[in-house]
Order: C-alpha cells, then sequence, then structure tokens
C-alpha cells in the first residue's frame, strides 16, 4: 500500500465532505464507518448525527461500542430500532436479502436525516466492496444514500492505515457482517437461530479468536478461523470446551472449516447467471 496515495484520498474525501453542510452518518461501529463518521465529525462537528440499527441481526456488543465510541468524542448518536425482520422477503433469506435490509434501514435513517433537517445520509462501503456481491448497494443507490469512501476510492488496508494514522481504536478490528450472513441462502432466519449465533461467535471470541464465522447448518455449526488459529482450536482443552459449550447453546454437531475464515463464503454456492443485478 503506497501511504502517500492514501492520505491524497483523504484528501479528496474530504474535499467531497465539505460539498455539503450536514450529514448523517450510518454507523455500525466498524472500521470503515468509524473512519467515516470521525472524519466527518472533524468537518461538521455537531451538524453530524451518527446513527447505529438495534436488531437481532446485529450482536449487541456492537452497539455497546458505538454508544462508548461517541460519548468519548462528543459525537450526536442514536440507536435506531430497525425492521427488517418485519419483512417476509427478508426472512425468507433468498441471495437479495441485504437488498431488503438496507433498502428498509436507509428509508428509516432519510426519514432521520430530513427531520433533523440534515442534507444527506452517509454509508461506510469501501471501493474493495464492489469486488464482492453486494445488493446493498444497489438498495443505497436508490435511496440516495452517498458512499463517500468508496467514491474517494479508499479501499479496507488503504483506511485501516489511516485510521491507525488518527488514533481510532478499532483500526485493526476484524471485518464484520450482520449475523444474518451466517444462515446459508433460502433457510430463513429467525430470531432463535441468530441469538444461537451470536451466543456461540461470542465464546469463540471470548477465547481469543477474533476473526471467526459460525455458519449455522441447522443443528450443526461449522467454524471458520483463520488457518493460523488452526492449533489453537485443535487441541484437547479447546476442542472440548467448544463441543460443550455449542451443545449447550443448541448444536448438535460441531465442525471446523478445514478451509478457512472467508468472508462471504455462503456466496459460493450462488450461480452468476443466477445473481441478481447490484
Amino acid at each position: 500500500m503506497d501511504q502517500k496515495i492514501a492520505f491524497e484520498k483523504k484528501e479528496k474525501l474530504i474535499q467531497h465532505l465539505r460539498t455539503y453542510d450536514s450529514l448523517l452518518v450510518a454507523f455500525s461501529g466498524g472500521v470503515d464507518s468509524t473512519f467515516l463518521l470521525a472524519t466527518a465529525h472533524d468537518i461538521f462537528g455537531d451538524y453530524v448525527l451518527a446513527v447505529t440499527a438495534a436488531s437481532v441481526i446485529h450482536p449487541q456488543f456492537e452497539t455497546e461500542w458505538a454508544q462508548n465510541f461517541t460519548r468519548e468524542r462528543g459525537i450526536r448518536h442514536w440507536v435506531l430500532a430497525s425492521r427488517e425482520m418485519n419483512l417476509p422477503e427478508f426472512r425468507a433469506n433468498p441471495p437479495e436479502r441485504c437488498y431488503f435490509c438496507k433498502k428498509s434501514l436507509l428509508s428509516q435513517m432519510l426519514a432521520t436525516s430530513a427531520a433533523q433537517g440534515l442534507q444527506v445520509v452517509a454509508h461506510g462501503a469501501n471501493s474493495d466492496d464492489a469486488l464482492d456481491f453486494r445488493p446493498g448497494a444497489k438498495a443505497a443507490r436508490e435511496i440516495g444514500a452517498i458512499a463517500p469512501l468508496a467514491d474517494a476510492g479508499l479501499t479496507k488496508a488503504e483506511i485501516r492505515f489511516l485510521s491507525q494514522e488518527m488514533g481510532l481504536p478499532n483500526w485493526d478490528r476484524p471485518s464484520g457482517a450482520c449475523l444474518a450472513s451466517r444462515i446459508p441462502y433460502h433457510e430463513p432466519i429467525t430470531s432463535e437461530k441468530l441469538l444461537m449465533i451470536e451466543q456461540a461467535e461470542k465464546f469463540l471470541s471470548e477465547l481469543g479468536l477474533a476473526q471467526c464465522r459460525v455458519r449455522h447448518h441447522g443443528p450443526m455449526a461449522r467454524i471458520e478461523v483463520l488457518e493460523t488459529d488452526f492449533l489453537k482450536i485443535m487441541s484437547a482443552d479447546f476442542r472440548n470446551r467448544i463441543v460443550e459449550k455449542f451443545r449447550q447453546i443448541g448444536y448438535q454437531y460441531v465442525t471446523l472449516d478445514l478451509g478457512g475464515y472467508v468472508s462471504g463464503s455462503l456466496n459460493r454456492v450462488l450461480e452468476k447467471q443466477d445473481l441478481p443485478p447490484a
């Protein structure tokens, strides 16, 4: 990564943001949206509002982290109860699931932005996101939300570097995604499944396995971790503790994916010709 180019892209981001007079930032607490929010707050001060979605598809610790971050920095922050679980088309879990979720959420944020007299809604998509299947991006464009990081050409690696330079506490935080992304497409999404996944991933995180996923296959949990953690998770102590805990949670079978952690691994089952336009 070229650090000079990263700084040039940040300057491009700043100039883009300055074309507005106020902003609502969809703030998940992840690396990208934190960097966007901190940069926007430096520009707009009280004319930026961070809004975090809260529901069963989001781990509770993410909401708490977002609240703590904004409180410490004096950033205006609202927690918004999102409504995706009320949508039959979302609960059915089709490949375009994220489209329905994003459209519902950003519609709520757009209404909040208008009520608060804010000019635009911004979300934290970066330029790398275009390389994956992201139906939520289509919803964002339809709603009229902007993606300033992507527009500036900022990659995840550049955002991590710039976040570290700014002293942001989560610059090296593992990538996250909503809990619904752990359930294979066309398997209905339920609150019970999401709770099982959240409890299982929280336990793995407490064991020191920071970058991990628990894919929910009915009675079976398929664990994805970094290959560097294979020896740790397969030690007798770890293995026994994980199996015991996961069975308490409700899984009958506990497996380790030998392919390791892969972001969006459930997208492998999709045929390119079957993908709806993003």
